[in-house]
Formats: structure tokens, C-alpha cells, sequence
């Protein structure tokens, strides 16, 4: 599609959650971003057991297929799994914005990895020039809201945005994403928004 801005949306892990539950936040955000998108969704291999060492090869194929531009967004564990590939392999093509969404941080402070875990210099080793914004639920039962403060902290140049009465899957609606991606809504970087 000539002319659109590409974005590459990771999707969650668990079971069914490409079609029953994550479908909807891709959903939300093509309506919020409108003409001018294309929102690639694609289905990471063995959903319902993610890791690192299956899904990572295949972000980064993804990743490949991207142009100059682009902006790479992910759900849940999809989104640690994107923000690892992306540190420990950027892409070729240059990235306006990384997004992560209900994000649990992997490491020192968050969930115990087996063998993966997200490095304490995490913002120094991401795709230079690209935004960073990590967005959490405060109403999250799955990802705790403190993982997006160790996100922060790993990534200084991060924009935080937590959401009052926000679950796992911000209420499928992805309205703030797509406003904190669009050409007006990129606000500078290093600066924490709490919505009200």
C-alpha cells in the first residue's frame, strides 16, 4: 500500500488470544488510526506457549518486511518478546515509535525468566530515533502496573501513559495508542502522562 505508514502489531500469548481477545485491540486501533494504516497482524507460532526462543525469529522476519518509518507495537508478552528482539537485533528499516502495551517486564524487580531476561540498559540498546511509549492498565490483573515503572526506569527515554481503570486489555480500546503514534500525537520523549 503506497503512501500508508506501516504498523506491525505483536499480539499476546495464551490461548486464542490472536483471534478471541487481541483481535480486538487491532480492530480498536485501525478504526482510531483510519486512512494512511496499514495494521500488519500477523499469528505468532504456538500462541498458547510463548517464548522467546519460538517468537523472537519470527518478529524479526516481521520486522524485515518493514519500511522506513514504521512503527512496531505489542500486547502483553508479545510486547517483551518485541522490545527483546528489538535490543537484541534492531531492524534494518528505521522505526518512528516503539509501543508496548500491558507489557510485564522480564528481569530484576518483574517476572523470573527461563533464560530470557530483559537487560537493565534496555532504552540504550533500542533503535535510535525511535519514541518509546509504554502504556498499562491500572485496573491490570495479569501485568502489574509497577512493571510499567520498571519499564521506565530500563528505558529513560520512554513516554509513560497509565490508565485508570484499565485492565490487561485496556477495555480494547486503543484510542490513546493510536493518538501517541499519529504524526500530531507524538509527544516528546522522557515525559510520564497519567490519563484521567
Amino acid at each position: 500500500m503506497t503512501g500508508t505508514r506501516q504498523v506491525l502489531f505483536v499480539q499476546g500469548g495464551g490461548e486464542g488470544a490472536h483471534d478471541a481477545w487481541d483481535d480486538k485491540l487491532v480492530d480498536s486501533l485501525r478504526r482510531e488510526l483510519g486512512d494512511g494504516y496499514e495494521v500488519r497482524y500477523p499469528r505468532m507460532p504456538d500462541e498458547d506457549d510463548p517464548s522467546p526462543a519460538h517468537w523472537a525469529p519470527a518478529v524479526h522476519r516481521e520486522l524485515a518486511d518493514l519500511a522506513d518509518g514504521a512503527i512496531a507495537v505489542g500486547h502483553s508478552v508479545g510486547a517483551t518478546i518485541l522490545v527483546h528482539a528489538l535490543a537484541e537485533r534492531p531492524p534494518r528499516a528505521r522505526l518512528a515509535a516503539i509501543v508496548l502495551i500491558a507489557a510485564p517486564f522480564v528481569g530484576r524487580g518483574g517476572w523470573p525468566g527461563d533464560g530470557f531476561e530483559l537487560p537493565g540498559d534496555l532504552g540504550a540498546r533500542l533503535p535510535q530515533g525511535a519514541r518509546v511509549h509504554v502504556f498499562h492498565g491500572l485496573a491490570d490483573e495479569t501485568a502489574p502496573p509497577s512493571h510499567a515503572d520498571l519499564y521506565a526506569r530500563a528505558i529513560p527515554q520512554a513516554q509513560v501513559h497509565r490508565l485508570p481503570g484499565r485492565d490487561h486489555q485496556l477495555n480494547d480500546d486503543l484510542s490513546e495508542v493510536a493518538e501517541a503514534i499519529s504524526p500530531d500525537g507524538l509527544p516528546a520523549p522522557g515525559r510520564t502522562r497519567t490519563a484521567t
